[in-house]
């Protein structure tokens, strides 16, 4: 519970910072539609910092248990750095980006081959990590754009696991290593 203060300690503190130092028109709020489709509420902020360059600062939060017993629970902190091969927040850019996430998983397919135990057994733990990222923005209106993103990178993954996503006790800690896909988003956009 200390680190999730610390953390939104951490948040709050770089949103009032840029929130007393950027003008109008060099800020964004945008919801990955992606996480919503999971159930997950998430929230992104990004920021001109200087010439074609943003910070974007994303986050996803899902506490809820769903039906047949599936956990998928999650915290999660995603900032990234982005450079725009033409204007900030339209077409082209590339990011680098770093994650953080805490998590409580069970009885659920996870894609791309990950935990394949998760159908059977609950895993909980700490992801940490980072990559690179393309994305594209689309303007929609003044206000509003359209934004496809897809990252890959590298993370490492200290977990317990669990005998059923509800009960039981800790059969066994471990760590992983993981390559490949690390952020996928499809947000909606609204500018300042």
């Amino acid at each position: 519970m200390f680190l999730y203060r610390r953390w939104l300690t951490v948040i709050a503190g770089l949103l009032f910072f840029f929130f007393n130092t950027v003008s109008a028109q060099k800020a964004a709020l945008k919801s990955n539609l992606l996480y919503d489709a999971t159930g997950s509420i998430n929230l992104g902020l990004e920021l001109a910092v200087a010439g074609q360059w943003t910070m974007d600062v994303s986050g996803s939060y899902n506490a809820w248990d769903f039906p047949n017993d599936k956990k998928w629970r999650h915290i999660l902190v995603q900032p990234e750095a982005r450079y725009w091969l033409c204007d900030r927040f339209n077409g082209h850019f590339f990011g680098i980006h770093a994650q953080w996430m805490k998590f409580n998983i069970g009885n659920v397919d996870m894609p791309f081959g990950l935990w394949e135990g998760a159908r059977s057994n609950r895993f909980q733990g700490d992801l940490w990590g980072g990559g690179l990222a393309y994305g594209y923005s689309w303007l929609l209106s003044r206000h509003w754009n359209l934004e496809a993103e897809v990252g890959v990178g590298y993370n490492r993954v200290i977990y317990d696991r669990y005998p059923c996503a509800s009960c039981g006790s800790r059969i066994a800690s471990d760590a992983r290593n993981y390559f490949g896909p690390t952020k996928l988003a499809l947000s909606f956009v609204y500018l300042f």
